[in-house]
């Protein structure tokens, strides 16, 4: 398990954006879309969802929650956002519901150790409130460090900066992957963990690539998931970054994995990554970063449980 340095502070996280719907059919048409259930989703609460093609893979990943019962905040990765925003906007027709870019008015910020625990006294994880004019969302911890995500505008009282690279650091550490644009429609949700994280909804009704999805889950079929890993800086040289292939030294001739996520490390000494990865390549051999000769890869630990039976 990694020692944490003493994370304090708030940050603006510029590479998350906003997707917002508004309308008597917002809850209603994002039901039918997503991966999870917004019919049931209350004003106290946020969860994960994931928009998928027809062939069940990620296009975008979400952090969800409502501002009223017609009204639903969507926060996704800046990189996706616009293609997300124009496919969604697609499949609206006749319902009561308007899709727009709400980054500027609702702009994320993120809070973490003794900045965060001043807000989220008596919250519970993926409990979502109302504070001083911003909605908080509270994260799960990371290594005993608060977190929470908030949009809108909150007064802070003078504290302290953090840098975007901790609070990223600090997403991957959680286990909470993030579709970006190099990884769009790479995943399958459980290729990303992401039915064990609460993203995906079993019961609900149908969306695109539900079918797909559901049959993962039911027929034995994951044979790939994401684990956490470490890769040294020296070894890494240059920028570790999501969309990365990942190859096994006993099969050089094609990839075993992808990098879902990727954060330098506070430390310095290297990055920390969620890899999507096929479970047999974890049963011996070694793992390495962009070639087969490329950086060794570390496997760390998930703050949950992954099993391996189906490998």
């Amino acid at each position: 398990m990694n020692t944490l340095p003493s994370f304090d502070g708030s940050v603006a996280l510029g590479h998350l954006g906003v997707v917002r719907a508004r309308g008597a059919d917002a809850s209603k048409f994002l039901h039918g879309q997503l991966t999870n259930d917004f019919s049931m989703l209350g004003l106290s609460q946020a969860r994960l969802a994931g928009f998928c093609s027809a062939k069940g893979r990620l296009q975008a990943s979400f952090i969800a929650f409502k501002l009223a019962h017609d009204d639903v905040v969507l926060v996704c990765s800046a990189s996706v956002l616009a293609a997300t925003l124009k496919r969604l906007s697609m499949f609206v027709l006749r319902m009561q519901c308007k899709l727009s870019d709400a980054t500027a008015e609702l702009a994320p910020h993120g809070l973490v150790g003794p900045t965060a625990a001043a807000v989220l006294v008596d919250m519970q994880v993926w409990e979502k409130r109302e504070q001083n004019g911003a909605s908080v969302v509270r994260l799960p911890d990371v290594n005993g460090v608060a977190r929470a995500m908030c949009v809108g505008t909150m007064a802070l009282h003078s504290s302290p900066a953090l840098a975007l690279d901790g609070w990223r650091w600090l997403e991957v550490q959680s286990g909470l992957p993030t579709i970006e644009a190099a990884t769009v429609d790479q995943f399958v949700p459980q290729m990303l963990n992401y039915e064990l994280v609460g993203g995906v909804d079993f019961k609900k009704g149908c969306y695109p690539g539900q079918e797909i999805v559901a049959r993962s889950q039911y027929r034995g079929t994951i044979k790939r998931r994401m684990f956490l890993f470490e890769v040294d800086r020296n070894d890494a040289g240059g920028v570790v970054a999501a969309g990365q292939e990942v190859f096994h030294s006993a099969d050089p001739g094609q990839p075993a994995g992808m990098v879902a996520n990727a954060a330098p490390r506070p430390d310095g000494a290297g990055s920390s990554l969620l890899v999507e990865v096929k479970l047999a390549a974890l049963q011996g051999g070694s793992l390495h970063l962009g070639s087969p000769q490329g950086p060794l890869l570390r496997r760390a630990e998930l703050p949950y449980e992954v099993t391996l039976e189906t490998a």
